[in-house]
């Protein structure tokens, strides 16, 4: 039996033994989470589940916040969200979501595998997404937090940004030209809001679902989803497609209702260029050398 096959039947017999009656036959696993192993396989009934399996154990901590998340948003947001029917700190399971993701990844070559018109997006697609993101950093804070998510106030998602600096630099080395931009941004009050918002914090292609005709229908992997930055749901965007469709995004948002500032897009590209911190702080949690070799390149600092 290969490695696949082993991991399948495993994951599927884990979802066996909570009651769940999916089968081996035809099921597909998909490698490419950093945080979980995910299994599709159909049911009796021949409905198709998603049946994730955490990798390590920080996983499991942060997926018991992530179920609350997704309690809530069902609760309150239009767009569709996973609606977890399994949740042990051995394995997630809901049925599969209709819509396909924007992109998958292709592990090999390190990069996406598009489902969509990208060069440029369309309009019904970056329409779509922006009243999306307008609805879900508009939602009720109090009520978010209520429900469990996690707030952070403006000044102190400055401070907590400040401070991961500042770790980042002294545990792993921050290249000079790269510390000298991030300084000049954090100290000053132009690029930051004066506002926190609901944000999905890891929005890329292969978490946003489509239908037929490029229009977004759901979100996915809500791990990371705070109250916090909005920007932060910007900065993938950017990364992918640009500061000039970004823009477009950002006019869409505002038409819709997102609240905007004067120097939000200046932020974003700064908070792009702070995304080293992200991996970094990944490759402190995991200690794996891959990760780890990763955050050194992004920092500027010579792999070990």
């Amino acid at each position: 039996m290969t490695n696949k096959k082993r991991l399948i039947t495993e994951i599927v017999g884990l979802a066996r033994s909570q009651g769940l009656a999916v089968r081996s036959e035809n099921a597909q696993l998909n490698e490419t989470g950093m945080d979980f192993q995910v299994v599709f396989a159909e049911d009796d009934d021949c409905i198709p589940w998603v049946l994730r399996k955490p990798r390590r154990s920080d996983v499991v901590e942060r997926a018991a916040s992530e179920g609350r998340t997704l309690a809530f948003l069902r609760a309150n947001l239009t767009a569709d969200v996973p609606d977890w029917r399994i949740h042990t700190p051995e394995l997630i399971a809901y049925p599969m979501l209709k819509g396909t993701p924007a992109a998958g990844i292709d592990l090999e070559q390190k990069q996406y595998v598009w489902n969509m018109n990208h060069q440029p997006p369309s309009d019904d697609f970056v329409q779509s997404l922006a009243g999306i993101l307008a609805e879900l950093h508009g939602m009720d804070q109090t009520s978010a937090g209520q429900s469990g998510i996690e707030v952070i106030m403006p000044e102190d998602f400055r401070q907590m940004t400040a401070k991961s600096m500042a770790d980042v630099k002294s545990k792993l080395g921050v290249s000079s030209q790269l510390w000298e931009r991030w300084q000049t941004w954090i100290n000053d009050d132009a690029y930051w809001p004066d506002f926190s918002a609901l944000i999905h914090g890891d929005l890329h292609p292969p978490h946003i679902l489509i239908n037929q005709n490029e229009r977004v229908t759901g979100l996915l992997d809500w791990t990371e989803a705070k109250v916090a930055d909005p920007a932060k749901d910007f900065v993938l965007y950017q990364t992918i497609f640009g500061e000039k469709e970004t823009a477009r995004l950002l006019e869409y948002y505002d038409q819709a209702g997102g609240r905007i500032w004067a120097k939000m897009q200046e932020h974003i590209s700064e908070m792009q260029a702070a995304y080293p911190l992200e991996i970094a702080m990944l490759a402190q949690q995991t200690q794996q050398e891959e990760h780890m070799n990763m955050a050194l390149e992004a920092l500027g600092v010579k792999s070990v």
